[in-house]
């Protein structure tokens, strides 16, 4: 089901420039298909569209954007089984997760449909004094104009999603980067989009070079950039981003906390899979697992038993669970964090081995501080056990971290978990359940190093539009 090569889209069209870029089955290494690449010229070239297409865009009527959006809902579950093979293949993403990948796909397109015709705003009185007695306002939101758009590799279907949705409800034309390691899903949405009646130069999407995407940055075109990566990547992009305002998704060091008298059927099977789901590359991945003393030694020994358990291997087996890491790179470089744990005095309960781009699920105990395994983000299939005595104690020991993404609290005490909500320095508190959760309307984002704004398909229109205001003069 994935093709020969994949042309990109510039300005709504399918250019086969070339076929430059290869992606690997990430499991076996070789090479699936092949990718046009975009070079300067033609992401200026796409740029100048999406300027062009911004006053017809933000002409479009609301129901007009809801059709966009809702055949690509149509179209998305017509190709369900072709976008997760695709998912799995050029992320190594085990193949139920990319189906349910594709599900989150579809819900995130399904929301922006039914906001793009619920964005309102709001009559407001202004005779707060005497000067302004025969005044009155009115404000609405309109759109920002052209966006640039950062995807990464982890969620190549549903982070794209949560970027490009909210900008077709809103109306704001936009040029895509997908991960060079993952293309190929937002090269079958700009296929579908391609279908539809949206204004030339409404999308482009461009896989190109990293050092050749400066112009999604630093043009001034672009009134937008939505960028999700690492910090060091996403920081150096702010500031040389100019004047447009700028959206940043980057990560976390999710710790989870298990106070006492948690059901400990149910905590084991939700930081397994916090912990190892899509071998652990998730900026809310379970990296800290903080354990109330008193059920420590129980809890710990069921996680090992748990996590030794777990199918690893081809992603297109349908019982795997664990596959690959992104890339052989990226698997030696956890590895080596791992070993540098150990070296230093940490305890390897389980795991801790590598077989090319497969690192084995991982559990460790008694690790230092100062190591990168626990104060960095680790991204993949590796989780840090610590016991508490005091509840409050545990807070600060989770905002004691340069990251602030999400985090989750076990526990049955309302008021500890109201403490948690007040106290916990991130940008969603997860009670009952691990900080890996997340539905796609809501909310979602940082604080501290984990970035700026939020996504979440109504928040992220927010950040797509400007409000517009109007003031009428009643003459006395």
């Amino acid at each position: 089901m994935i093709r020969e090569s994949y042309p990109y889209f510039l300005g709504n069209e399918p250019v086969a420039a070339n076929q430059d870029l290869e992606v690997v089955d990430k499991y076996t290494g070789d090479v699936a298909t092949r990718v046009a690449l975009a070079d300067a010229a033609a992401i200026d070239r796409a740029i100048g569209l999406a300027t062009e297409a911004a006053e017809p865009m933000a002409k479009m009527a609301a129901y007009e954007r809801q059709d966009v959006l809702e055949h690509c809902v149509k179209r998305f579950s017509e190709r369900f089984d072709e976008l997760a093979y695709s998912l799995c293949v050029e992320a190594g993403k085990p193949i139920r997760d990319s189906r349910g990948e594709v599900t989150r796909l579809i819900d995130t397109f399904k929301t922006a449909a039914g906001e793009a015709v619920r964005m309102t705003g709001e009559v407001m009185p202004l005779d707060i004094s005497a000067r302004a007695k025969d005044y009155t306002g009115m404000w609405k939101r309109v759109p920002i104009g052209p966006c640039s758009f950062i995807s990464p590799f982890n969620f190549p279907l549903n982070l794209v999603a949560h970027k490009v949705a909210p900008a077709l409800a809103v109306g704001c034309p936009f040029v895509l980067k997908p991960a060079s390691l993952t293309p190929i899903g937002a090269l079958i949405l700009g296929e579908i989009l391609a279908e539809t009646d949206l204004p030339k130069g409404a999308f482009s999407i461009l896989p190109c070079r990293r050092d050749g995407a400066d112009l999604f940055t630093t043009d001034d075109r672009l009134k937008l950039l939505s960028f999700t990566g690492s910090p060091d990547v996403g920081w150096d992009l702010k500031a040389r981003a100019g004047k447009k305002q700028v959206v940043l998704e980057l990560g976390g060091n999710a710790a989870v906390i298990v106070d006492e008298g948690s059901d400990l059927d149910d905590v084991v099977e939700r930081v397994i899979f916090g912990a190892f789901y899509q071998s652990g590359q998730s900026c809310i991945g379970v990296q800290r697992v903080l354990i109330h003393e008193s059920i420590y030694d129980e809890l710990r020994d069921r996680l090992v038993a748990a996590t030794q358990k777990l199918p690893a291997g081809d992603p297109k087996v349908e019982e795997t669970f664990l596959g690959p890491m992104i890339s052989e790179r990226e698997a030696r470089r956890l590895h080596g964090w791992i070993e540098d744990a150990v070296g230093k005095g940490a305890k390897l309960l389980c795991g801790g081995a590598r077989d090319g781009a497969m690192l084995h699920a991982t559990l460790l105990e008694d690790v230092p501080r100062d190591t990168d395994v626990l104060c960095q983000e680790a991204f993949g299939p590796v989780a840090v056990l610590s016991r508490f005595s005091d509840f409050d104690a545990a807070l600060r020991e989770v905002n004691d971290s340069a990251f602030g993404l999400q985090a989750g609290v076990f526990t049955r005490d309302l008021y500890r978990a109201q403490r948690a909500w007040d106290e916990l320095d991130v940008g969603g508190v997860v009670i009952g359940d691990v900080p890996s959760w997340r539905v796609d309307h809501m909310p979602y984002g940082g604080v501290k190093d984990s970035g700026l704004g939020r996504e979440g398909v109504k928040f992220a229109m927010e950040d797509m539009t400007e409000i517009r205001m109007m003031v009428v003069r009643t003459p006395p």
